[in-house]
């Protein structure tokens, strides 16, 4: 078993970092929050005071912070990670950043002699408790060789997508489809409604028709149809609708970097933004039918 550093405990990272000492690994973890290194060591985790603290002696550095620029701030420079840590360190960021920063923090990375991926995660909080997360890589071959194993005590699907930043172009294409996908749902069911068609019946129907989708059939909008989807406890979120806000902003920023056309998404961005500014950030993704309906 290997010597890992982990830092950012919060939703997300406390589940994982858990998986990897149920897998036997030693773990330094840090956060900045005084109570979850508290929760951390009462995981069995060796809870430190400083993010370089977590990276020395360690094999492994797991991070998962909010943005791009907290990675770079934690990581770059003579005060972050990278100097920190012994040359061919793994570092495997699993935050969800903007493809520009994770192909720069890679690139120094390699330049300070340490093997780097970045692996955003589908799967929310409930996939990181139960281990069932999908891990999104980008890097180069041997470093997700090296990181395989380690992925595997957190997820249970892991896709090597190509090179640095394509771990994070892959999580930005994907969550701009499921936002896209999530808003046509809550139409169709919020216009089902109006007509009085029983919400039942239209899943009854399109969850075996051309209309199928994920958001239908596993994370469908409304009570009743699927007893696991968020609908049925009040919206409680399972994927914020401000984290799918997040997302939607880093693909269109990517899409414009790059020359692309994702009006969709950029519609899909807007109408997220209009429900966190109605302070309904924090209710899950699919809690936007309320708006679409025309309740606040």
């Amino acid at each position: 078993m290997a010597s890992v550093g982990f830092i950012g405990l919060g939703n997300m990272g406390a589940p994982m970092m858990r998986n990897l000492i149920k897998a036997g690994h030693a773990v330094k973890a840090f956060d900045l929050a005084d109570t979850a290194r508290k929760a951390a060591a009462d995981a069995g985790a060796t809870a430190v005071t400083t993010a370089r603290e977590a990276a020395q002696g360690v094999e492994v550095v797991v991070t998962m912070l909010p943005a791009g620029a907290h990675v770079k701030s934690v990581t770059l420079g003579e005060g972050g990670l990278f100097a920190a840590a012994a040359k061919g360190t793994l570092f495997i960021d699993s935050s969800t950043i903007d493809v520009a920063s994770a192909r720069a923090v890679a690139d120094e990375a390699a330049k300070a002699g340490h093997l780097m991926i970045d692996a955003p995660v589908s799967g929310g909080v409930g996939g990181a408790e139960a281990g069932t997360l999908t891990f999104m890589v980008g890097g180069p071959d041997p470093a997700f060789a090296r990181a395989k194993p380690f992925l595997e005590a957190m997820g249970k699907t892991i896709v090597h997508a190509g090179g640095p930043g394509n771990g994070q172009a892959a999580k930005i294409c994907n969550n701009m489809l499921l936002g896209i996908s999530m808003i046509g749902t809550c139409e169709a069911f919020a216009l089902a409604e109006k007509l009085g068609l029983d919400a039942q019946k239209l899943f009854d129907i399109a969850s075996k028709s051309s209309g199928q989708c994920w958001s239908m059939t596993t994370y469908c909008p409304v009570p009743g149809p699927v007893p696991t989807s968020p609908a049925n406890r009040d919206y409680k979120a399972g994927f914020a609708a401000a984290m799918m806000l997040k997302d939607l902003k880093l693909a269109v920023e990517a899409a414009q970097g790059a020359g692309a056309s994702v009006p969709l998404g950029a519609e899909a961005a807007q109408l997220y933004n209009l429900m966190a500014g109605a302070g309904q950030g924090g209710l899950d993704f699919s809690g936007i039918i309320h708006m679409l309906r025309g309740k606040a």
